[in-house]
């Protein structure tokens, strides 16, 4: 056989004294990039391999070498472990730092993506392997059992186990499902020792049915996929135990190197070695290209190179047979805002499904592969003369399912297994204010408004604290010692609740109540559940609530009664308590065609047993939810993955309402960490680079301005658009609130203060829009705007505007706008008595200024107007001063009758504008406040009588007068 040479180029620096590297090198999905790295070297290299020349792009992050790598399937998302026990994760391939996933004691061998990319498993010299969930960083489970360095990891692509293996040659068959060691093959392998230039790998197939291991005998032994026995070797020229294999893309071809510097390429059906190559260093790393006859390697010394044309052209390409299923547009990791292409499912027998992981979704014959290693598996058996065991019977049942399955959903193949391998996994159930668990640091188990808990695992047992924002208002509470293993929690002004996952042998879940004060001793109470598993707790005034995985609503007393039990429509995503009312978050059906999740809202009084609002929770594309709860007002907000708030508004029948966008605030290495909010801010922490804060430092709580996702406006007026969409949704809420105060027959003089303080503020919103338009010559907007205006003289403070910006006709139309609402309001008798066109804004005479108030009811004629009427009550005969000028500011909507005609006050407002737009009002101009009229309640019993008997009173429900400028468009 001709022995072939490669030159190689130096990608990383050799370690000093000579001493050997363990190098990595792996190719993307598209096989436009090479990544390296090297164990004595912290930096990774991007390489661009369409331009082998150009220098690479390099990732310094890492404190000491870089002993592993992965790329997610769909190649967005690149994983490194180093000696510095950290893992990291990057986006792929701009090479963008994402977080530190996870960190072990001692440093990281091996690092393995499953086949959808949603699972991270991770392990090295502290012998134990953590599965990460890349969805939300937390770790899934850990697994232990080996007992020395763990230095080969591999999933099956079918999704139902994970091969480990460690350096003294033991492997390990888990089942992801359960966690559960299925097959332990002992002492199989080389033992590398301490040597970790050199380290133990193992491989599955692409199609799943068999793992290759490195033999004792300069071989490497195939293994069954369910019964883990020995099938057959692939024994050649090696003169020294294998270091490395790797599956061609087909999983025709094998390529393995030795310890010997040779590079053999293999054909694994016919057990024979095609071509090899001579290296002069031990080539510790390989990687088959996606695309095309090639595959890259790199050796001990940090030197990498790409063996083209592997494959005789006569032979069928270590590509060929490859699905369109694995396609390059899959989005992968939504740890990085992406979308699952394919996922994990449980099946009816407990593990993960290999529908959505069917060999690439390969179309050739379901069971050729398992009748070829049958054969093979036979002949073998006659070859070997040093393997004298007989072959005990196969397992069927199992297997049998398994084949009779594939072979039937062959025939559904085509566009049925692409719909299969695009869907995305149902979000799990999460508490809003938690963050996922970190070995050996302490974790929010809950962080919201009122306080935090903490907690921190310690051998066997966990410790939980408990601390409140303001010291004053929460009690001090001790610490606690968790035996339970509680992974959720919820905390309000009367308590804490906690709960946990099934653990122990009974398989038990346990809900436990903290009462933070209480007359009566041991008010503390717990329940446990067998066989149910609590998913996700809320607390609100007088109730617990638990949901659990059999999409039970549970609801408890604060002293433990099992009140109410109610079935949901679907399982938990979160639930969020406040006050009466509970809202849970459930899925309503399986991911969209999309990869978009269905989820929908339900909110539930308690206290009345009735269900308020239900309806389809929007989600921003692509995303999921993070944060889910209530204002400080009561108002239901969420919060997703691509950063938009929304809350529930009553406008159009009940609507959500987006009122921030971080993607126009935030800077791109910088994630919102949502706590809570009000009618102005969002209450957050701001982290970066990760997802979400420490515990330790104490977490910096930032207020950030609403910031609603409008269009850029053509005048460049977003921010007074910002503000005028925010104030009619609040006045929305008030007056929702006022009329439900009002049917409750409740006392709505505060709500009707705010509400009026609400629209003072948005006419000064208002009229510097409207300056705004006049300087953009957008006149047609600023007639718009003049007919939102609430109060009279603030249409007035309009028509002075345009007049003073030299906008005549502009004026006319404004003096036009208040004459029609003023005629509205009066009615056609007093249009005589208004002369408003004639001249600017009407003034009242010195002598009427200066003319006291009369101590009587003031009445009004006009008919009820469906918007709530606001007052302002007086404090002192002589006036109110306004932006300290010391002028006296009359009532402009209190009408007098004199003489038939109704009188108002001349408003002085003087309006200074800006360029851009602003308008400056110096002294008593902008406080609009002080034009609301008089209360005109008596103050003696007598001219109450006197004006009685002069039939001058009417009925007045209120005693409010009506104001004509109320906005008719916000109810």
């Amino acid at each position: 056989m001709k022995i072939r040479s490669l030159k190689l180029r130096e990608a990383h620096k050799p370690a000093g004294n000579d001493r050997p590297s363990f190098c990595s090198v792996l190719w993307d999905q598209q096989a436009h990039h090479l990544v390296t790295a090297s164990s004595s070297d912290p930096a990774v290299s991007i390489h661009d391999a369409l331009l082998p020349s150009s220098p690479p792009r390099i990732l310094r992050h890492h404190r000491d070498g870089v002993t592993a790598l992965a790329i997610s399937p769909n190649s967005t998302c690149l994983a490194s472990g180093s000696i510095d026990h950290s893992v990291k994760l990057y986006k792929f391939p701009g090479g963008d730092f994402q977080t530190n996933v996870t960190r072990f004691t001692l440093p990281i061998r091996a690092l393995a993506f499953n086949k959808s990319g949603s699972m991270l498993a991770a392990a090295g010299d502290d012998e134990g392997i953590k599965l990460i969930n890349t969805i939300d960083g937390s770790i899934a489970r850990v697994l232990k059992g080996h007992k020395g360095s763990v230095t080969g990891l591999a999933f099956d692509p079918n999704g139902e186990y994970l091969a480990s293996m460690d350096s003294m040659g033991t492997v390990i068959y888990w089942e992801l499902h359960s966690g559960a060691t299925l097959h332990t093959l002992k002492g199989i392998a080389p033992n590398c020792g301490s040597d970790f230039s050199v380290i133990n790998v193992l491989s599955w197939s692409p199609d799943g049915e068999t793992l290759a291991v490195p033999g004792l005998n300069n071989d490497v032994v195939l293994y069954d996929r369910d019964t883990a026995e020995k099938l057959f070797s692939l024994r050649g020229d090696h003169l020294e135990s294998v270091c490395y294999l790797s599956w061609s893309p087909n999983g025709k071809y094998m390529a393995t190197s030795g310890l010997d510097r040779q590079v053999l390429i293999w054909d694994v059906d016919k057990k024979q070695d095609l071509d090899r190559q001579k290296f002069d260093e031990r080539i510790c790393c390989m990687s088959w290209k996606p695309i095309g006859n090639a595959f890259a390697v790199i050796d001990t010394a940090g030197k990498y190179g790409v063996w083209e044309s592997v494959i005789p052209s006569s032979m069928k390409s270590p590509t060929e047979g490859i699905p369109n299923a694995r396609s390059n547009n899959s989005n992968g990791l939504l740890l990085f805002d992406e979308e699952d292409e394919e996922d994990e499912e449980p099946s009816a027998a407990g593990s993960i499904s290999d529908l959505g992981e069917d060999s690439f979704g390969e179309s050739g014959p379901p069971r050729r592969k398992r009748l070829r290693k049958q054969s093979t598996y036979d002949e073998q058996w006659e070859e070997d003369d040093n393997d004298k065991l007989s072959s005990p019977p196969k397992p069927k049942s199992r297997k049998e399912h398994h084949d009779k399955k594939k072979a039937s959903d062959n025939v559904h193949e085509g566009l049925g297994s692409i719909m299969l391998s695009s869907r995305s996994k149902m979000q799990e159930a999460f508490q809003p204010g938690s963050t996922p668990a970190q070995p050996g640091k302490r974790r929010f188990l809950c962080y919201n408004m009122m306080g935090s808990i903490t907690t921190i695992e310690q051998e066997g047992y966990s410790h939980i604290e408990i601390d409140f924002h303001d010291t004053g208002k929460g009690p001090r509470v001790p610490s606690m010692t968790d035996h339970f293993g509680f992974t959720m929690a919820s905390i309000n002004e009367n308590g804490s609740v906690f709960a946990n996952p099934c653990k122990g042998e009974k398989n038990l879940s346990t809900l436990m109540y903290r009462p933070f004060c209480s007359w009566a001793s041991n008010s503390e109470w717990s329940m446990r559940f067998e066989g149910e598993e609590v998913k996700a707790v809320a607390l609100g005034t007088g109730w617990v609530a638990a949901i659990t995985s059999l999409n039970l609503l549970r609801i408890f007393t604060e002293g433990g009664l099992q009140k109410h039990v109610v079935s949901l429509d679907g399982p938990v995503v979160t639930a969020s308590g406040f006050k009466d009312e509970l809202a849970v978050v459930t899925h309503s059906s399986d991911c969209l065609p999309s990869g978009d999740q269905a989820v929908e809202y339900t909110v539930f009084n308690i206290s009345k047993s009735t269900k308020a609002m239900q309806g389809r929770l929007p989600l921003t594309p692509g995303s999921q939810l993070t944060w889910f709860g209530f204002s400080e007002e009561g108002l239901l907000s969420s919060y997703d993955s691509k950063g938009l708030l929304r809350i529930f508004t009553s406008q159009y029948g009940g609507s959500w309402v987006p009122l921030f966008s971080a993607s126009k605030v935030k800077r791109s290495d910088e994630s919102y960490w949502v706590v809570g909010l009000n009618m102005t801010n969002l209450f957050c922490v701001i982290c970066s680079p990760d997802l979400f804060p420490q515990v330790a430092p104490k977490p910096v709580l930032s207020l950030v301005n609403f910031s609603i996702p409008l269009a850029s406006s053509d005048i460049g007026a977003e921010t007074l658009e910002n503000e005028f969409i925010l104030n009619c949704t609040h006045l929305s809420q008030i007056h929702h609130k006022i009329e439900a105060a009002a049917q409750a027959g409740m006392n709505v003089t505060s709500l009707e203060d705010d509400a009026f303080n609400l629209e003072a503020a948005q006419d000064k919103c208002i009229l510097r829009f409207i300056a705004s338009c006049c300087y953009s010559d957008k006149l047609a907007r600023a007639t718009e705007l003049v007919k939102l205006l609430s109060l009279e003289k603030s249409v007035r403070g309009a028509i002075k505007l345009v007049t003073a910006l030299k906008l005549p006709n502009l004026a006319e139309r404004f003096n036009s706008i208040l004459e029609e609402r003023l005629l509205a309001e009066k009615g056609p008798k007093d249009a005589s008595a208004l002369n408003v066109k004639d001249s600017a804004p009407t003034s009242i005479t010195a002598a009427a200024m200066s003319e006291k108030r009369t101590d009587a009811i003031v009445t009004s004629t006009t008919p009820k107007l469906s918007a709530p009427l606001f007052i302002k009550k007086v404090k002192s005969p002589e006036g109110t001063k306004v932006g300290g000028s010391g002028k006296i500011d009359q009532d402009v909507n209190t009408s007098i009758p004199n003489d038939g005609a109704t009188k108002f006050k001349d408003e002085k407002i003087a309006l200074e504008t800006n360029v851009g737009g602003e308008i400056k009002k110096p002294g008593n101009v902008h406080d609009l406040q002080s034009g609301r009229p008089s209360s005109g309640i008596p103050k003696s019993t007598d001219n109450f009588e006197k004006i009685k008997n002069a039939g001058q009173a009417h009925r007045q429900p209120s005693q409010r007068p009506s104001n004509p400028f109320l906005k008719s468009a916000v109810k």
